[in-house]
């Protein structure tokens, strides 16, 4: 049974919340750092850490599947040429999250998700 299990919709359909995590995902992988509402952080977070943990280990497999997550291929490039490499000892917690001031416009609550160290 599924009871009390909800997923976070950011009240998009379920099509636009994919892009959109797929984008939010493929940004912050090159990036390094970026700036969004701490909803979008929090939902961002355990997916990153997700591939990262596949981009610690160099194999094709890892490569094809992170291929199917990121729309691009210089963000699987970056994963495990940069940061997998640069994460290989930890055991996770790869991203943090910095809660920031309301936005001005609409009061949403802003945050940075940003790689640690």
């Amino acid at each position: 049974m599924r009871h009390q299990k909800v997923i976070p919709k950011l009240g998009r359909p379920r099509g636009h919340r994919r892009a959109l995590l797929k984008n939010l995902a493929n940004s912050l992988v090159l990036y390094e750092h970026i700036k969004t509402t701490e909803a979008k952080a929090k939902i961002l977070k355990p997916k990153v850490e997700r591939l990262v943990t596949r981009a610690k280990v160099a194999n094709l497999h890892n490569r094809r599947e992170l291929l199917k997550v990121l729309p691009t291929k210089n963000a699987v490039k970056k994963l495990f040429e940069v940061i997998g490499p640069k994460y290989k000892e930890r055991k996770g917690g790869y991203l943090r999250i910095i809660k920031l001031e309301p936005r001005q416009g609409d009061g949403a609550k802003m945050a940075i998700i940003e790689f640690v160290g």
